[in-house]
């Protein structure tokens, strides 16, 4: 199309208003051709000539020298140059228009849709806060600055212009997490999502996705991408099928920060997505597959969708991913698995004949580092819940595994550890109770009765609840003057988030010492006791009365 010269000034905002009026007050009045559409037209242009005055007004010291207005203005001022060429052409008498009717409307639609185009970017624009910056004079000021610029520039301009701005963006998230902070408080995220719903090309599309996963792994920037709820669900589970293995990847990581969530969770269910990513499980990167087994890892802690893992033989690719994966995908992999067969008895007995007991034997031996013993030390002390299981558990060497890890510096595992004693034992017989007793657990729970929070402390008192049926294992406990001292305490109801009756069991199971008993009484076992009785804790009768209601309580008890 010809470019008008109706005007010489080297102003772009002058320029732009004087396009305007023109078009206004003399082209479009004098059209004989598609007039309904130059209605249109005119419409969208009133609305420009009002940002065009602010251009000229409230941001006239800065429009012409920021490079985003500058070049905003200068396409505005192709498209009127445009618009009047075209006008020339609807003003002919003639019946028949010079390029066609057809031709002549497609381009004045074209005409329009851009028109609305530079009506959004003003918007953008002067939403943004660009052309009121001041000069930055800190690194923050500036990251901030500069958010707000790529922010922008994702929002406005050609593809060619929004695909520099995403490496911009890429480039800047990646550089520190406060970066990411600053740009999700500057609004990055909604413009993100709003990106993946318009149509994009595959490599822009996958730095998108790969900016939100960035986002994603920062703690400040979780509750934005939640707040985007399932429009942005519903993207990253369609890159999960048709995406590049990158893509895939970073969607995965993306999906593990909105997995956590019981509504994010039943929409991954119930749109394929556990299909989708055990398929990559199977087939994926490696990256993908660790980060894909860490997605359903979540997922399966949520009662609700398990039936979706059955359906989908779940159990059988995590026990081959488990075997086969990287370090990272083997423990996203176990602990899913732990996860799938924690309240499912069906569950556990499928894993036990998919291999379940060999795969966790591999995993614990070759685990790089104890935190990630973890997960194992869980799906031990599931598959232990199953008597004929926990008997397999107990030949294979389990007792042995699990007393190694009980003393370790991780609280964590610690607790996991005694968990599955405590389950071990529970459903195994008397010779797993002295077993673990020859082993050495007893000293390590002990220690465990005096530890950081409740939650250690119980763990332990739930183990030596079971372990102290035995006979054996009583014996050690007496001789530790530290053992009846700390169990006691733990009677203490001012002690909350424990559940008493676990250090109840273990007392009882040492009335029929007299020592003991003593023992008990003197350090204030019946006054908490008492208590207990008042508030039905199961057991707690039968320690107090095996305790002599306190026939010595006046002279031995202490509050």
């Amino acid at each position: 199309m010809k470019e008008s010269t109706t005007t010489t000034t080297t102003d772009p905002i002058t320029t732009c208003i004087n396009l305007t009026n023109s078009l206004l007050n003399h082209e479009i009045p004098t059209v004989h051709h598609l007039k309904s559409k130059w209605s249109i037209f005119k419409l969208k242009l009133t609305t420009l000539q009002t940002h065009l005055t602010d251009f000229s007004t409230d941001y006239s010291n800065t429009s012409t020298t920021n490079p985003l207005s500058l070049h905003l203005l200068q396409s505005i001022t192709q498209t009127l140059n445009d618009a009047v060429s075209l006008s020339q052409h609807c003003k002919s008498h003639s019946p028949d228009l010079p390029l066609g009717k057809l031709q002549t409307q497609s381009q004045l639609d074209s005409l329009i849709a851009t028109l609305h185009r530079h009506v959004t970017d003003c918007d953008v624009l002067f939403r943004s806060g660009l052309l009121l910056e001041t000069p930055a004079f800190s690194k923050r000021e500036a990251v901030r600055s500069l958010s707000r610029n790529l922010i922008a520039r994702l929002q406005i301009g050609s593809s060619d212009s929004r695909a520099t701005a995403i490496d911009s963006l890429l480039s800047l998230l990646n550089e520190d997490d406060k970066n990411v902070t600053i740009a999700v408080a500057q609004g990055v995220v909604p413009v993100l999502v709003r990106l993946l719903d318009s149509p994009s090309s595959s490599d822009m599309k996958e730095k998108i996705v790969a900016s939100i996963s960035r986002v994603s792994v920062v703690e400040s920037g979780k509750n934005n991408l939640l707040a985007e709820g399932l429009l942005l669900l519903n993207h990253l589970l369609r890159v999960l099928d048709s995406g590049s293995g990158l893509a895939i990847e970073k969607a995965c990581i993306a999906l593990q920060a909105l997995s956590f969530t019981r509504d994010n969770a039943r929409a991954i269910g119930s749109r394929g997505g556990i299909s989708s990513l055990l398929g990559i499980c199977q087939g994926g990167t490696p990256g993908s597959q660790a980060s894909a087994a860490a997605v359903l890892r979540n997922l399966a802690k949520f009662n609700e969708i398990r039936e979706n893992f059955a359906e989908e033989n779940a159990v059988v690719v995590l026990l081959g991913l488990a075997s086969s994966g990287t370090v990272l995908a083997q423990e996203n992999a176990i602990g899913c698995v732990a996860n799938l067969i924690s309240e499912d008895d069906s569950m556990r007995v499928l894993a036990f004949k998919e291999g379940g007991v060999e795969c966790l034997k591999n995993f614990w031996d070759s685990a790089p580092v104890i935190p990630s013993l973890e997960v194992g030390v869980e799906m031990l002390r599931y598959l232990a819940m199953t008597g004929p299981i926990g008997e397999v558990l107990v030949a294979e060497g389990f007792v042995g595994r699990v007393m190694g890890v009980l003393n370790c510096d991780v609280l964590t595992v610690r607790i996991a550890a005694a968990r599955a004693v405590y389950a071990m034992g529970l459903n195994g017989g008397s010779k797993t109770k002295k077993e673990m007793g020859e082993c050495g657990c007893v000293p390590f729970l002990i220690k465990m009765l005096d530890g950081k929070g409740a939650e250690e402390k119980e763990s332990a008192a739930m183990a030596l609840s079971v372990l102290l049926q035995h006979p054996f294992n009583r014996r050690i406990f007496r001789k530790d003057d530290k053992g009846i001292v700390s169990a006691v305490h733990l009677l203490n109801p001012s002690l909350v988030n424990l559940d008493k009756k676990y250090p109840v069991s273990l007392l009882v199971s040492l009335l029929h010492s007299k020592t003991c008993r003593k023992q008990m009484v003197a350090v204030g076992a019946c006054v908490y006791t008492q208590k207990l009785v008042e508030l039905d804790v199961p057991g707690s009768k039968k320690l107090l009365d095996g305790l002599g209601r306190g026939k010595i309580w006046g002279v031995f008890a202490r509050p």
